[in-house]
């Protein structure tokens, strides 16, 4: 009799601890590493001895334990399998320093609780990635919804936009061409000169953006347009400290693109990392061919970016910058370009160390 009563007690913290996992799985507020360190803490009182037993779980290189978890010859343990995969282990010890029990051992029920355990702790970790890939997908989702958004805003403003600025540009310099005008006078009408221009190059990069421009594509040499493209940008780079390192593969095979575009992304991306060098620095450009594929890198060793930034630095608008230095279309524009091009932009980027943003083109272009 018993012997029944505590087969019963053990079957009941066995049903317990199975319902307690259930109700931590179920809780949508908990990350994964959380559900599984509650998970082992859950364990013990589910053996024989709890107060000498201790558990610990191996899921993808990281280790979630009971306090005071040691190796131990007393213990058993079963691997976790996801789609047939193995994933980590299960383990559970008995550390019986003390000597209290003589001949500890686990029940054939206990290493059946260790199977389903593994086997629930699989459908949790398979659970959670099916609702991180979920979240992914959603918010790749909102974030193509925000771009179609702005890209149809955008080209409706410019051109709204286009018109007037256009007109305004007219008129000045019919006066500077018409009339002989005071210096001070003269400088004020080409600042408005200078400014509709700088208002236009924003509306181009903006019909860039929502691809109102389509790409007039020819084979062009690469290595030409970043020469020709950095006989206009070096002495910029020279003036604030910025040096220029080129790196250009010999006999480059030559692409379809739109080399006024191509000049449109070397610039940006130029002007991007000389912006990050405040105080000066190395500008690294290389070209090189992989198969039917050529690879543009455009490498600063200036403050770089932390991780949460590169998964913003594409949204049209969005910029650290001061008001003074950039609209927050020069990377969008980039990306914009290279997408109409059936290209892919990487960036590499490690915090005060510098960025890398590397362009892969097919040969045959798209």
């Amino acid at each position: 009799m018993n012997d029944l009563i505590i087969q019963l007690q053990e079957r009941i913290k066995e049903l317990t601890c199975l319902y307690s996992i259930a109700e931590i799985s179920n809780n949508p507020e908990l990350s994964l590493p959380e559900i599984l360190q509650s998970i082992i803490n859950i364990i013990p009182p589910a053996m024989q001895y709890p107060h000498i037993c201790f558990a610990r779980v191996l899921v993808d290189g990281d280790y979630y334990q009971c306090v005071g978890f040691k190796p131990s010859s007393m213990g058993i343990s079963e691997e976790i399998l996801v789609n047939y995969q193995p994933r980590g282990i299960l383990e559970v010890v008995y550390l019986d320093e003390g000597g209290s029990i003589s001949n500890p051992v686990f029940l054939p029920e206990e290493r059946q609780l260790l199977k389903t355990l593994c086997q629930q702790i699989a459908m949790i970790i398979e659970r959670k990635n099916i609702e991180e890939t979920n979240a992914k997908l959603q918010e790749q989702l909102r974030h193509a919804d925000r771009l179609a958004t702005i890209g149809q805003l955008a080209a409706g403003i410019a051109h709204e936009i286009n018109e007037p600025l256009g007109t305004i540009l007219g008129f000045a310099q019919l006066i500077q061409s018409s009339y002989t005008l005071e210096s001070g006078l003269a400088e004020d009408v080409q600042k408005i000169v200078n400014a509709t221009l700088h208002g236009r190059e924003v509306i181009k990069k903006l019909m860039l953006f929502s691809r109102q421009m389509p790409p007039k594509k020819s084979t062009i040499d690469l290595n030409k347009i970043i020469a020709d493209g950095y006989y206009f940008l070096e002495n910029r780079c020279a003036k604030q400290g910025v040096e220029i390192i080129r790196e250009l593969e010999t006999n480059l095979p030559e692409i379809v693109a739109d080399p006024s575009q191509m000049h449109q992304v070397l610039v940006n991306l130029t002007v991007n990392a000389m912006q990050a060098m405040p105080n000066g620095g190395t500008i690294t450009i290389s070209t090189k061919s992989h198969g039917n594929n050529i690879e543009l890198s455009v490498k600063d060793n200036g403050i770089g970016m932390k991780a949460e930034l590169i998964k913003k630095i594409f949204i049209p608008f969005y910029t650290t910058k001061d008001i003074n230095q950039g609209t927050g279309l020069g990377l969008s524009v980039v990306h914009g370009i290279v997408s109409s091009h059936n290209g892919v932009i990487k960036v590499e980027s490690e915090y005060g160390k510098g960025s890398n943003f590397r362009i892969i083109l097919g040969v045959h272009g798209g």
